[in-house]
């Protein structure tokens, strides 16, 4: 017997749509990929064809939650690319430009900012992503860090040289947090003041560690 045979598509959709965002939501805690992946599973089972569907409701169900779960597998891929290819400058520029909140590109700037972490100093750190990122000229470089401009060129070589280096391992235990949350700010408010102080703090600490 088909279930609600007598339900047109449109009167299924408002039906289910609550129900399937609420499980989509629980699985990749952003509502914009929520959003999305339950549009596309609405337009797969129209496209299969709501008569050929014995139990609508459980084939949603079924049909979003492997949605979530492949969804999930992807971003879990572009993490590893991240921690294993040279993408890092092209992840926080990418942030910066598309200033999206996506549970994708958290991962992945949360990911790009570990690596910097990893492989390089604090000075290095620095000087990559203010000079690469945000396009600081290197006067300034040489006023904020007190370095001279050559030396923060090849501070700047270094760090491209670490960065193309070896791969790190998948997992990397560094909290990157409040980085992250400054880089975010900056992106977005156009202001690095904060972000610029809380790099000199980590250079400040290493020295005195």
């Amino acid at each position: 017997m088909v279930l609600f045979s007598f339900v047109s598509p449109d009167q299924t959709i408002s039906l289910y749509q609550p129900m399937l965002h609420s499980i989509a939501y629980n699985l990749v805690r952003c509502k914009e990929d929520a959003e999305d992946i339950v549009q596309e599973t609405f337009l797969k089972w129209l496209s299969v064809g709501p008569a050929h569907i014995e139990n609508i409701k459980a084939y949603l169900i079924k049909a979003v939650t492997n949605n979530c779960l492949n969804h999930l597998d992807m971003l879990k891929r572009k993490k590893e690319e991240i921690f294993n290819t040279n993408n890092v400058k092209e992840v926080l520029n990418q942030f910066k430009e598309t200033n999206l909140s996506h549970l994708d590109l958290d991962i992945m700037l949360e990911s790009a900012l570990k690596v910097l972490q990893a492989k390089l100093e604090p000075i290095e750190r620095a000087i990559f992503l203010l000079k690469e990122v945000f396009d600081f000229d290197y006067d300034v470089l040489q006023e904020t860090f007190d370095k001279k401009k050559e030396h923060c060129r090849q501070l700047l070589s270094r760090a491209k040289k670490k960065l193309q280096a070896e791969k790190l391992p998948f997992h990397i235990d560094i909290p990157a947090g409040k980085l992250t949350e400054l880089f975010k700010s900056a992106c977005r408010l156009g202001n690095s003041v904060e972000l610029v102080e809380k790099l000199k703090g980590d250079i400040a600490n290493s020295v005195e560690k």
